[in-house]
């Protein structure tokens, strides 16, 4: 009897031990199938979001015809280009005390820039930022955001020490960074088309926004005259040009993205006014709304756009700028999760939120050089919930902010080659130094490294022996600093100072 039982414990546990085997062994065949999955997702994006040289070339001469066709007339492009009325860029020599207002999103700055000329350059530079109360931002009336603007530029104008000097008789002159998208009419006007970035006062769209601010000057009792009205890519190419003679370009690539350079007013169609005495036009561009069949468009992207607040418009901006980097991202893992079980056998719910994984967060992932990615395993539990990643899923995830980024940043650089190519910079000519500099600003730029590495590298790739003359330098904050400049380069005592 006692034999049978032992037997019979023998014959269970063996039975049971089988079982579990089969039972593990089916798991690694799934996780095995479910990993191929994974896999295959990863090689069909990366596949799609090829940008081999010949591509580029295409994207960059698309730019080039877009740029033409918008310069032509208006709306005959995706590209506004539109006219900056700005003719006289900083030299260097200017020189007196000039105020700067810098209004494109929650908080506005007011600065003051004291210049000294070719020796002395930026004597002293003051600046304060404020935060405006979303009651103002979404209020029924343009006069509570510009008094709000006006008083508090009244108290900083109250603080002007010593060092600041304004010559007997003369009127304050400020430069004015509007980054909302306006109808310029002047060097010093200009009409709003709509609000965008969280604000909604529609009573202002229509209204020109330099004489709204001027009436709420008055109220306040401050005599400033505002001297230029800049968008801040605008504002860069001056702040650039200020620093260094040789730059024909600004681009900005942070939470959105957007280019200004330097054109021949002759080469402007649709310019009928007197040509400018310096020959030249600042256009600025309004690059995030271009479009072209050789852009390497994802169905991650297309949804992102139908989702987005503006479908169909700022294709451009939605795969190369900040914004939208790690939600790409985020639609690529949730997708793996769902459909290829990449977090095991759920989803997690922060994976299903829009922006939840922000182009810093991404940024911080991709740079992360620890044996293990650490640094990968914590954004994923901190941000998604994911309590325990494998060294698989976090290289997952790495070679998609691999493959994301290195799209974004070499799109980024066939824009600027399209601009080099519509001023005849792209390629070397025998006997000339002509030397292109780029002056880029913005926060993807500036502190995403790969980001940047992979924009200069693929500059290189696309212009040979041309590269050696094009420099791609970081104009750190040059828009606020860059409205002061052009309020002295536009200041109605210009012929003053010159005789």
């Amino acid at each position: 009897m006692g034999k049978l039982v032992v037997g019979a414990t023998v014959v269970c546990t063996a039975a049971v031990v089988c079982g579990v085997t089969v039972l593990l062994m089916k798991h690694r065949v799934k996780n095995s199938g479910e990993w191929g999955k994974v896999e295959a997702l990863l090689k069909d994006f990366e596949e799609k979001c090829a940008t081999p040289v010949e591509k580029l070339k295409q994207v960059a001469d698309a730019m080039t015809v877009e740029m033409q066709a918008g310069l032509a007339s208006e709306g005959g492009s995706k590209l506004k280009m539109l006219i900056s009325y700005v003719d006289n860029l900083p030299t260097g020599d200017e020189k007196g005390l000039f105020y700067a207002l810098d209004l494109g999103g929650t908080n506005f700055r007011v600065m003051r820039v004291q210049l000294g000329g070719k020796e002395k350059r930026i004597v002293k530079h003051e600046v304060k930022e404020v935060s405006i109360p979303q009651n103002v931002m979404t209020g029924s009336s343009s006069e509570v955001l510009f008094d709000f603007i006006a008083t508090a530029l009244a108290e900083f104008v109250a603080t002007e020490g010593d060092d600041f000097h304004l010559p007997p008789g003369r009127q304050r002159e400020l430069g004015f960074t509007f980054s909302f998208p306006v109808k310029q009419l002047s060097i010093a006007s200009g009409t709003l088309i709509k609000w965008t970035k969280g604000f909604s006062i529609e009573d202002l769209v229509g209204q020109d926004v330099v004489g709204e601010l001027a009436k709420a000057m008055e109220r306040a009792g401050l005599d400033v005259r505002v001297a230029a009205l800049v968008n801040d890519t605008v504002g860069t190419l001056a702040g650039g040009r200020y620093n260094n003679p040789d730059v024909i370009a600004a681009v900005i690539l942070g939470t959105g993205t957007n280019a200004a350079y330097v054109e021949r007013a002759h080469a402007i169609p649709k310019w009928h006014g007197l040509l400018p005495k310096s020959g030249e036009m600042v256009i600025n561009m309004e690059w995030g709304n271009f479009r072209s069949s050789h852009l390497p468009v994802t169905e991650y992207d297309q949804n992102l756009d139908i989702e987005s607040l503006n479908p169909g418009e700022q294709i451009y901006e939605k795969i190369i700028s900040g914004m939208y980097l790690g939600e790409i991202l985020r639609r690529v893992l949730c997708r793996m999760a769902e459909e290829a079980s990449l977090f095991g056998d759920y989803v997690p719910s922060k994976l299903k939120v829009p922006f939840v994984l922000r182009t810093p967060d991404m940024a911080a992932m991709h740079h992360d050089e620890s044996a293990d990615l650490k640094v990968v395993g914590n954004k994923l539990k901190d941000i998604l919930e994911v309590p325990n990643s494998t060294l698989k899923m976090r290289k997952i995830v790495v070679e998609l902010c691999d493959i994301i980024t290195s799209r974004g940043a070499r799109l980024s650089a066939a824009g600027i080659v399209g601009i080099l190519k519509k001023l005849g910079r792209d390629t070397f000519k025998d006997g000339e130094k002509q030397r292109s500099v780029i002056a880029v600003d913005g926060a993807l730029f500036e502190h995403y490294t790969k980001f940047r590495n992979c924009l200069k590298e693929t500059m290189k790739e696309l212009l040979g022996d041309a590269a050696d003359s094009t420099v791609i330098e970081l104009s750190n904050d040059g828009s606020g600093v860059g409205a002061a400049l052009l309020a002295a380069s536009h200041s109605q005592y210009t012929d003053l100072e010159e005789s």
